[in-house]
């Protein structure tokens, strides 16, 4: 047109941008009008529809490319979306029904299969073995006495197919910190980030004897040790770690409900020790709570730049938890702390049991993560 009384260009600015979406807003409106043809339809409704899909679609590729860098990928692919739809609860509900092309399947290896040697009809069980210690330069008076000993080598190979099993079951658990002799991985389960989760089987009280770097203490607002697990840290941690309690307790005041504190381990094995006061069952949003309890002492873990931490049950015993419950929620907030966040110095989480009740039910959950 002229400019004499003529009207000026003006552009056309889309609905996408005045919503403030990327999505477009239009072709939603396309859409919503071809699926229910016989429906009025309201302004907001298709630009409602491109925000959500907006946001799920930045919720997947975000962890998608977290899986992706997990595996040392630089491209996103279908097995990368895959997994991180599956190992979130929520994105893994509503998409329960959808077949993802090339993506895959989730691995999942039952427990007997990784404890079993091949053909064997041994324990599903292996206990850990320390690693061998490097091979000095003998002298030659120790090589006499090496000949001597002759004898004793058809024994040392009975020890050695003894340890085959330990060492297939225990290769992949042990990645940071190894607990001591007689303890027994019974499942072990790799997490989001790649972190192991280790089922163990020993002594509760055992647990002060941990050769990792943090070991969760729980305990009550008073952070007393009174109770088993209490008792046989203050006796290994000697006089010193005590003391450290009690400047803890003066320090802080009574331990919140869910929260958490930290001391240091003095004489123990473990460098630390994470006092984390737990909720008893039946109270108010007693689930929710634990959850939070164990996903504290995580985030503390994680503040040290711990590599290791060694769970008990915190929910059973006298906080009341039915075992079920406890190991569902727990379980679940492990997994959950670490799709939650970005990434972790915590490489390894153990679980100590001693009774064989909670194993198996334990056992079963982790199968069921494993699932899932």
């Amino acid at each position: 047109m002229s400019s004499r009384g003529g009207k000026k260009k003006t552009t056309k600015t889309s609905r996408s941008t005045k919503a403030g979406v990327i999505f477009p807003v239009g072709r939603m409106l396309r859409y919503i009008r071809k699926g229910l043809p016989k429906y009025r339809i309201g302004v907001g409704a298709p630009v409602y529809m491109a925000a959500v899909l907006e946001y799920l679609t930045a919720e997947i590729l975000e962890l998608a490319g977290n899986a992706a860098r997990d595996n040392k990928k630089g491209r996103v692919t279908p097995r990368h979306i895959l997994l991180a739809i599956a190992n979130d609860e929520e994105l893994n509900q509503l998409l329960k029904g959808v077949t993802i092309a090339a993506g895959g399947v989730l691995p999942n290896i039952h427990p007997e299969l990784l404890a079993k040697k091949r053909g064997s009809k041994g324990k599903l069980e292996a206990i850990i073995t320390p690693p061998p210690a490097k091979k000095s330069k003998a002298s030659p008076a120790k090589k006499s006495a090496a000949k001597k000993a002759g004898g004793r080598k058809a024994a040392g190979k009975s020890k050695k197919k003894q340890g085959e099993m330990s060492k297939a079951a225990s290769a992949d658990s042990t990645t940071e910190g190894t607990p001591a002799n007689g303890f027994t991985i019974l499942s072990t389960k790799s997490l989001f980030l790649g972190q192991k989760l280790n089922l163990i089987h020993s002594e509760i009280s055992n647990l002060a004897g941990f050769d990792v770097e943090g070991v969760i203490n729980p305990t009550n607002a008073d952070i007393d040790l009174k109770d088993d697990l209490g008792s046989a840290l203050e006796k290994k941690g000697g006089k010193e770690f005590g003391e450290a309690v009690v400047e803890l307790r003066k320090k802080n005041g009574p331990l919140e409900v869910a929260g958490a504190a930290l001391t240091s381990g003095c004489a123990l094995p473990a460098k630390f020790v994470i006092h984390c006061n737990s909720p008893g069952w039946g109270s108010d949003k007693c689930e929710e709570l634990l959850d939070k309890t164990v996903k504290n002492c995580l985030a503390l873990a994680d503040e040290k730049k711990l590599k290791s931490v060694a769970f008990p049950s915190i929910g059973s015993g006298r906080n009341g938890f039915p075992k079920q419950t406890a190991a569902q929620v727990i379980l679940k907030a492990i997994s959950s702390y670490f799709m939650g966040t970005m990434s972790s110095s915590i490489k390894t989480v153990y679980f100590v049991l001693f009774d064989s009740e909670s194993i198996g039910i334990y056992v079963q959950e982790m199968a069921k993560l494993d699932a899932n």
